[in-house]
């Protein structure tokens, strides 16, 4: 930012990664590959205001991010949430594995009940590796923060660590995973978000030209990237 001549807070970074990574993941969700049909589903712990809330994750069988909603209790409600997200984005499962808990357990079973499906369930703790150890993807980012301030702040940042970890994983449809690299999937995506920096241009009050305003984008996007836990291959867009 600097070697572009502007100057900012990282106050006003966070304001970035919160106002644009629910608009990049939701133009991402229309380019994302249809993941396999054996879920594996679990929760993990994401700490807002000093309190722990309960982040729901389901992976395929190959490790590939399904999806993704926190909550604030671990109950049979929450469950149901998230499965109905989870199978309204991304087709019907075959199996789903889990863990013991009775709540998702019992989310599933209503879900069935609700919509006439009947989609198996699996019990099988060790099995349920491959997402625990994905959690360590995301937790590596989140702890850095030291916990969130409030709900929506932790909503929108962990959509935008979600997204950028399944480019990475590369998630993106093959005739776009295959011809561009994780940095210029993401530069694909934010162009098509509309009127990006527009609010940002305004707030410095650069439209005078004493700062390009497309040097200004470029950096927002930049900026952005690396908060949301990628920085290798910016070099090439810098």
């Amino acid at each position: 930012m600097v070697e572009r001549g502007i100057v900012v807070d990282h106050s006003t970074l966070n304001r970035w990664v919160v106002h644009y990574s629910p608009q990049l993941e939701k133009t991402f969700h229309k380019k994302k590959k249809k993941p396999g049909d054996r879920w594996r589903l679990d929760e993990t712990y994401i700490r807002i205001k000093g309190k722990w809330r309960y982040y729901y994750r389901a992976v395929d069988k190959q490790g590939n991010t399904i999806d993704f909603l926190l909550t604030v209790k671990r109950d049979k409600k929450a469950a149901l949430r998230f499965f109905t997200k989870a199978v309204g984005r991304n087709g019907k499962p075959s199996l789903i594995n889990i863990d013991k808990s009775g709540a998702n357990n019992a989310g599933i079973n209503c879900f069935n009940s609700d919509n006439k499906r009947r989609i198996k369930i699996r019990s099988c703790k060790y099995l349920n590796n491959i997402v625990k150890q994905d959690h360590r993807r995301i937790k590596r980012i989140t702890r850095l923060t030291l916990g969130f301030k409030n709900f929506r702040t932790a909503q929108a940042t962990l959509k935008g660590i979600e997204w950028v970890a399944m480019i990475k994983k590369g998630q993106m449809k093959k005739n776009i995973s295959a011809s561009f690299s994780p940095a210029e999937q993401f530069y694909a995506l934010a162009g098509q978000v509309g009127n990006r920096c527009s609010i940002f241009v305004h707030e410095f009050k650069i439209c005078d030209g004493t700062v390009n305003s497309a040097s200004l984008n470029e950096s927002v996007l930049v900026e952005t990237l690396k908060i949301l836990g990628y920085n290798s291959q910016l070099s090439e867009r810098a």
